[in-house]
């Protein structure tokens, strides 16, 4: 009996001593199999479930990534006015090119850079012994005509055409039929005339220099009419068409409204931008307008549709933007888009890649493409 007892004490004892212990080292009696409550949640282990053509889902359920939400990419009512952001150039078709048609030395230069011209006056005079030499010869041509007036009927015809031979070789080089006209006596001297109205836009005409033929002397614009050069969207070029009337302001006058039409629309996509490029021919009067100037551009149009996008749902890597796009549950496809401004801050126009109707990935979309670069084997 007293053995029994002693017994029953020393277990006691023990079970005392085990308790201690285990409070003193913080061990739960729980079982270990049985998570605590400052457990962290398993992570999300992504995987790519292989589709037709190519395509790869991401595999992965919603409560694995639960601040995922799913927005549907919206289509809006684009209002009647097209505007985009324009620069003011020089009309090529009004902009001339003047050029040295004869060897010789510039003796006298009469007008500058920016310097308003009009056609007809004198710009710049040439000392050229080729120009002499020719005006020599046509006076001998012209001397000869009347000295055969009874000379034999092929005689005639080749002084005539020594003659206008004389006067297209001076055509050649640059001299004007009213030039032609008063040339009495063989001199080496040329006076060049501006061939348009204009502002000299670029003057590489130095006194004293030499030139030779094709030398670039002068270029002259005029700016009763100048091109005003946008971009548009591909997805906005039906709503567009040559003739069509529009609207420019500048930041210079921004209380005057100048008035053009589009001339022309680019037959070429931009590959990058997605935007084709139109010309715009503005009248300017005052000549207020000048080249490389900015300008907002109005155009009136039919109204059109917009598909739009949470700019939240949109992850830029390298040089392109992506959403995911929910298909099913629990399967999400990365997709590039691309996209423009929109008026609604926060969200995005979309050009390509999405529409109506589909949802697209918000709020986790930095994640989830971690998660797709994780699926490849790759670093995001």
């Amino acid at each position: 009996m007293n053995l029994c007892k002693i017994s029953r004490a020393r277990s006691l004892a023990l079970q005392c001593m085990f308790v201690l212990v285990a409070a003193t080292l913080g061990v739960s009696c729980d079982s270990p199999d049985q998570p605590s409550g400052d457990q962290q949640p398993v992570k999300a282990v992504p995987s790519l479930v292989h589709q037709g053509q190519g395509r790869e889902l991401l595999q992965l359920h919603s409560h694995e990534l639960p601040d995922m939400t799913l927005t549907s990419v919206t289509e809006l009512v684009v209002p009647g006015i097209l505007e985009t952001t324009g620069q003011i150039t020089f009309d090529d078709r009004r902009v001339a090119t003047i050029i040295s048609r004869m060897t010789g030395r510039i003796e006298q230069v009469r007008v500058s850079q920016w310097d308003y011209v009009r056609r007809g006056q004198p710009i710049l005079t040439l000392y050229s012994p080729d120009f002499m030499t020719a005006e020599a010869e046509y006076l001998q041509a012209e001397a000869l005509v009347p000295t055969l007036a009874a000379a034999s009927r092929n005689d005639r015809d080749f002084a005539r055409s020594m003659l206008e031979a004389a006067r297209r070789k001076l055509d050649l080089l640059g001299i004007e039929p009213e030039q032609i006209a008063t040339i009495k006596s063989a001199a080496p001297t040329f006076v060049m005339h501006a061939p348009i109205s204009g502002i000299v836009v670029q003057n590489q005409a130095l006194r004293g220099s030499a030139v030779n033929p094709g030398d670039v002397l002068y270029s002259v614009g005029t700016l009763e009419d100048v091109w005003i050069t946008g971009d548009i969207y591909e997805d906005e070029v039906a709503r567009v068409h040559v003739g069509q009337q529009l609207e420019a302001v500048t930041t210079a006058y921004p209380d005057e409204v100048f008035q053009g039409t589009i001339a022309r629309i680019s037959p070429a996509v931009d590959p990058n931008t997605h935007a084709v490029q139109i010309r715009c021919q503005v009248s300017n009067p005052g000549f207020k307008l000048k080249p490389q100037m900015l300008a907002q551009i109005k155009i009136a149009v039919l109204p059109g549709q917009a598909v739009v996008v949470p700019l939240d749902a949109l992850v830029f890597e390298t040089d392109s933007y992506f959403a995911y796009v929910a298909e099913g549950s629990d399967r999400f496809e990365r997709r590039q888009v691309v996209i423009a401004s929109w008026s609604q801050h926060g969200y995005a126009r979309v050009i390509s890649g999405l529409s109506p109707g589909e949802r697209v990935v918000t709020g986790v979309t930095m994640q989830l493409n971690e998660l797709w670069h994780e699926a490849h084997g790759e670093r995001s």
